[in-house]
């Protein structure tokens, strides 16, 4: 059988927490036969969704790490991946959204638009992906599908529509109305295999047409014909709404909102047959390389078998048999033995096992083809490497990483922990950019940075889990910055003179706050007072003084250095002579500057019954928070608030005994602001502390 690339889609699940993605792709691999029952995320026949399969994401009943598989529905094959919620995994979703075609997106029927669908959504816009929504819950008690349609255009902007309306709601759910093809779709069979059409139900009829004709009004501003018909008061056909509707997805203009409750089997045929209707194939996306070869100039690559492969790293996972890396080809194809290049490390390697992946478990193939999602076996290389073939020296964009915000001290309980330890950390920040680690050179400690204290427990529980390893964790710490209020200058003299050549150099000039940059130096001497040859010591000189400021020895941020006088000495002048005057003329500025000490901020929404607004509100007053504003819908309250970091630890088991276990909270890193002085000054005075105790 000939390999028909329009009969491929690459698609993603993507949604706020709890909203039913794990849930729903497992409706999708057993409609599509590719499992034989059905497992709940949080089962109790202790077997747990496919898609989560590692024993932490079952526990915990959330989804850590994207899950990719491969399913065909009637004759098209759907590459799919299940990205997690949680904003602490944000650089799984980014990752997946980078090699994806197209999206589903899923909310829940009572909530709506939550915060972390906000979140998705500017995702989803970022990387250009067309989606379709997906209605889950139906079956909850106040399920309001057609509130959620009209909160995706209020909240989000986007032009969504109704494609089938609810045969009942809440426990009364029977199933959907197909709003093209005007028909009642009911899901018989002990788990909603069989497909039962039949006429609509009298009571809805008119507001099937009144929706129907909406839906068409709007798919004819994409098709000039159907717009002809539409006007003329003439039926159109199903395949000509049908064409205008994707017309309209692939431009990222309209939006088809469908419906359904996944735990109760009802409603996720129709979706699967818009993924083929209305999400693009990979010919129809348009991706974009940088040759390198000629400074970074945009090329289009083509996903055609003839043309040199490009290919995208843009997930790796160590599993018992070794790394393997997750491949999404863009142009050519990528077979056993082809021998390509990595353009990041430069390096070439031969492609040894080729697989294709379905969730955990694998199956060998002899070759990948253009627009495919494939593994590769025992390549040594990074998350977001390009692979070509050919001789090209094209790299994809790369993507967009957040820094860390919080870091925390782990040490092994003994020997033969370390070395599991170091295994881990290897594995686990080649695996995912936002986590870091490195060694604390004053106090000896490694040190673990991510995203948020979730972020960094389920890595800590993994090091136990996966590698055996018992680690002592520290508290947390924040990654605080120092910086200046003003403009100051400096002019500092270093000399030292011991037998033989001596040291020589002395710097002048001034130092402001800057608002965009970290750091920024300008030269502005005159008639060589320092030698041309030194001016890039002084720079360097500046860049170290700047790793850690005198308050808290925190790094220091927004500083603009301008040097326009100097001396040199014939003789004694050199390198390191020049760099460690800059050193001293930093701190001797950087003592007038008016220093501060900034912290992370972070954006917190928090979300539960309406009943508890006043607990919520007590407890970001309590935290130095500010609440920017609150809503409140249908008895649930949402409050939107910046709160610094360091007082948002141990934040979930608080908010969840004053609200009796209904609120939940979404926090991702907003900005840095100044420290009050009162907190600056505890802080100035644990680190004079720190530092007596190491004097000793």
């Amino acid at each position: 059988m000939a390999f028909d690339i329009t009969k491929v889609r690459n698609i993603g699940i993507s949604a706020h927490i709890d909203s039913g993605k794990t849930t729903t792709s497992e409706r999708i691999l057993f409609y599509c036969n590719k499992i034989h029952a059905i497992h709940e995320v949080r089962g109790k026949d202790g077997v747990g969704a496919v898609m989560d399969n590692m024993d932490l994401e079952r526990e915990r009943g959330i989804t850590i790490q994207s899950a990719a598989t491969q399913v065909h529905w009637k004759d098209i094959t759907i590459n799919l991946i299940d990205t997690p919620g949680h904003v602490d995994f944000t650089v799984e979703v980014e990752r997946s959204l980078r090699v994806l075609d197209g999206a589903i997106m899923i909310l829940c029927a009572v909530a709506g638009v939550q915060s972390q669908s906000i979140t998705v959504d500017r995702q989803l816009k970022r990387y250009h992906v067309p989606r379709v929504a997906f209605v889950n819950k139906c079956d909850r008690q106040g399920a309001n599908p057609i509130r959620v349609c009209g909160q995706l255009r209020e909240k989000l902007g986007l032009n969504a529509h109704m494609m089938e309306l609810p045969i009942g709601l809440e426990d009364k759910l029977e199933g959907v109305v197909d709003l093209i093809a005007m028909k009642a779709i009911y899901f018989d069979g002990p788990n909603g295999e069989d497909l039962r059409y039949a006429e609509i139900p009298a009571h809805l009829v008119d507001d099937a047409k009144k929706y129907r004709e909406e839906l068409l009004e709007e798919a004819a501003n994409f098709d000039d014909a159907l717009m002809e018909k539409v006007l003329g008061g003439e039926e159109p056909t199903e395949a000509e709404i049908i064409a205008a509707i994707r017309k309209g997805t692939l431009a990222e203009q309209f939006v088809g909102v469908f419906l359904g409750s996944a735990h109760v089997n009802k409603g996720i045929q129709p979706l699967l047959d818009a993924v083929e209707r209305y999400l693009p194939n990979p010919t129809e996306v348009h991706n974009y390389g940088l040759d390198r070869d000629k400074g970074e100039e945009q090329v289009e690559l083509f996903n055609v078998e003839n043309k040199p492969c490009v290919a995208l790293a843009f997930k790796l996972d160590d599993g018992q048999f070794g790394q393997l890396t997750y491949v999404r080809i863009y142009q050519g194809k990528i077979c056993k033995g082809d021998e390509l290049f990595n353009v990041r490390a430069q390096k070439k390697f031969k492609v040894g096992r080729i697989v294709r992946m379905n969730s955990a478990a694998m199956e060998d193939i002899t070759e990948g083809m253009p627009g495919d999602i494939i593994a590769l076996f025992g390549v040594d290389c990074a998350s977001g490497d390009t692979f070509c073939g050919g001789g090209l020296n094209i790299a994809m964009t790369s993507m967009y990483v957040p820094n860390p915000v919080i870091s925390q001290a782990i040490e092994p309980v003994n020997k033969q922990d370390a070395a599991n330890m170091a295994k881990a950390l290897n594995r686990f920040t080649k695996e995912d950019p936002t986590f870091q680690t490195y060694v604390d050179p004053e106090s000896n400690q490694t040190i673990i940075k991510g995203m948020g204290e979730l972020h960094l427990d389920v890595y800590v529980e993994r090091m136990k889990r996966e590698y055996k390893c018992e680690v002592k964790v520290s508290k947390p710490e924040v990654a605080y910055r120092e910086s200046i209020t003003q403009q100051a200058p400096f002019n500092y003299t270093h000399k030292k003179q011991t037998g033989g050549s001596g040291q020589y150099g002395r710097v002048a000039g001034f130092m402001e706050p800057i608002a965009d940059k970290d750091y920024e130096f300008v030269d502005s001497i005159k008639g060589g007072a320092i030698p041309n040859e030194y001016i890039p010591s002084c720079d360097k000189g500046f860049k170290k003084a700047m790793e850690k400021g005198s308050l808290i020895g925190a790094p220091v941020v927004g500083v603009r250095c301008t040097i326009n006088d100097g001396q040199y000495h014939p003789v004694d002048s050199s390198d390191i002579a020049f760099q460690t005057a800059a050193i001293g003329a930093f701190r001797e500025g950087y003592e007038k500057a008016k220093p501060v000490i900034l912290e992370p901020i972070m954006k917190v929404q928090i979300a539960g019954p309406t009943e508890f607004q006043g607990n919520m509100f007590g407890l970001i007053n309590q935290r130095r928070g500010v609440i920017i504003d609150s809503t409140d819908e249908n008895n649930t309250s949402t409050v939107n608030a910046e709160v610094p970091l360091s007082e948002m630890f141990g934040f979930s088991t608080i908010l969840r005994s004053s609200t009796q276990g209904k609120a939940e909270f979404t926090m991702e890193f907003e900005k840095y602001g100044k420290v009050p002085n009162n907190v600056a000054d505890e802080l100035i005075a644990a680190y004079k502390e720190k530092r007596k105790a190491e004097q000793k």
